[in-house]
C-alpha cells in the first residue's frame, strides 16, 4: 500500500492544511468502561471528519501527476463528499458529488457550501455510486472511488498521530464504511511494528463487511439499514476486504440503539457530539466491556457531522428512526 516515508510525506501535505487532531484519555469514559480510553478526535478537522485527510492527499497527487484533470465525480453519504471540494478549493478542479435521496440535509448543505455540484440519486450509497460512474463516462470526469491508495494514505495520517502519541494501546476500535479508515490504521500499525489489535465496527443493519470477514469471501447485502450513514454500505470493496481480513483481529456489530447510547455517553462524558459512525467504536467497546476491562484502548471518533434534528432526539433518548 505505502511505506513509512510515503506516510510521512502524506502527513506533511495534511498538516500544511490543518493541524494535528488531539487524542485524549477521558476520565469519565474510563469510569464508564473500566478501560483507559483514548479518543482520537477526528471530529476536530476542518470538515468535522477524518475524510478530509484523504481528499487533501488525493488532490495533491492529482496536481502532481495528472494536472490535466479538471473535473472529479464521486459518491458519498457526506464526509468523503466534503473532503474533495475542500481540498480542491482554488485549484480550478470541479467536483460533482452523488448522494442518495434522503441524505443528511446538513451534510448536503456543507458540500454545496464548499463548491460541489450535488446530484441526489438512488435509494442508497451503492446506487449513488453507480450513477457517479455513469456521470464519469458521460462527462469525461475522473471517478474518485471511496477506497483509493491516496485516500487510504491520507486518512492513515490520523493513525500515525494516534500511535505516536499513545504507542502502547492494546486495542483500537474503528468503524468500517468502505474501509479507508481501518485499512490506514492497520497499515500504520504494521509499519510502526506495534502489537495493537485492530477491531472493526459495523452496523448490525449493514453487516456486509462482517459477513465477508466471517465467510472469508466478499458477501453483499440487499439493504444497509442504519442511521449511522458512514457505515451504510452493502457492497464491500475487495481490496479493503483483503487488508481487513489479513490485519483485523475481529469485527463487532453494533445496533443503532447501542450507537445512540454511545453518542449520549460522548456528550455527557466529553461534551463532544459524535455522528453515528463516530460513536460506533465506543458502542463496540461498551459491548465488550468485560473483555477490555483494565486495558488501554483507543476509539476513533471519526466524525461529528450529524443533523441537528437527529442529534436532538438521540441526546434526549427518544430517537424514533431506525433502531436495529
Amino acid at each position: 500500500m505505502f511505506d513509512l516515508p510515503d506516510l510521512e510525506a502524506a502527513a506533511r501535505v495534511v498538516h500544511a492544511a490543518m493541524p494535528l487532531t488531539p487524542q485524549y484519555a477521558w476520565p469519565l469514559l474510563a469510569a464508564r468502561t473500566g478501560a483507559e480510553v483514548w479518543v482520537k478526535h477526528e471530529n476536530h478537522t476542518p470538515t468535522g471528519a477524518f475524510k478530509v485527510r484523504g481528499g487533501l492527499v488525493y488532490l495533491d497527487g492529482l496536481r502532481r501527476g495528472r494536472p490535466h484533470v479538471r473535473g472529479l465525480v464521486t459518491a458519498t453519504r457526506g464526509n468523503h463528499g466534503q473532503s474533495l471540494p475542500y481540498a480542491a478549493r482554488g485549484t480550478g478542479v470541479g467536483v460533482t458529488v452523488c448522494v442518495p435521496h434522503g441524505n443528511s440535509a446538513e451534510k448536503n448543505a456543507a458540500m454545496r457550501a464548499l463548491g460541489a455540484e450535488l446530484v441526489e440519486v438512488g435509494r442508497d450509497f451503492d446506487e449513488a455510486r453507480e450513477h457517479a460512474a455513469q456521470l464519469a463516462a458521460e462527462r469525461g470526469l475522473e471517478m474518485v472511488p471511496s477506497f483509493h491508495p491516496d485516500l487510504v494514505r491520507g486518512v492513515a495520517t490520523y493513525a500515525l498521530e494516534l500511535f505516536r502519541a499513545a504507542p502502547d494501546l492494546d486495542t483500537v476500535y474503528v468503524p468500517i464504511g468502505m474501509g479507508s479508515g481501518i485499512c490506514g490504521l492497520i497499515r500504520t500499525r504494521d509499519l510502526l511494528g506495534l502489537p495493537t489489535r485492530i477491531v472493526g465496527v459495523v452496523s448490525a443493519g449493514a453487516p456486509a463487511m462482517a459477513l465477508s470477514f466471517e465467510a472469508g469471501r466478499i458477501v453483499t447485502t440487499e439493504t444497509a439499514d442504519t442511521f449511522a450513514d458512514g457505515m451504510a454500505c452493502r457492497v464491500p470493496d475487495p481490496t479493503a476486504f483483503e487488508v481487513i481480513r489479513a490485519g483485523a483481529d475481529r469485527i463487532v456489530r453494533v445496533t443503532d440503539a447501542e450507537v445512540a447510547a454511545a453518542m449520549r455517553a460522548y456528550w455527557t462524558d466529553t461534551h463532544n457530539l459524535a455522528e453515528g459512525a463516530g460513536a460506533a467504536p465506543l458502542a463496540a467497546l461498551l459491548q465488550e466491556g468485560e473483555r477490555m476491562r483494565g486495558k488501554r484502548v483507543g476509539v476513533v471518533l471519526c466524525g461529528g457531522n450529524i443533523d441537528l434534528a437527529v442529534a436532538r432526539h438521540v441526546l434526549a433518548d427518544d430517537y424514533k428512526g431506525t433502531m436495529s
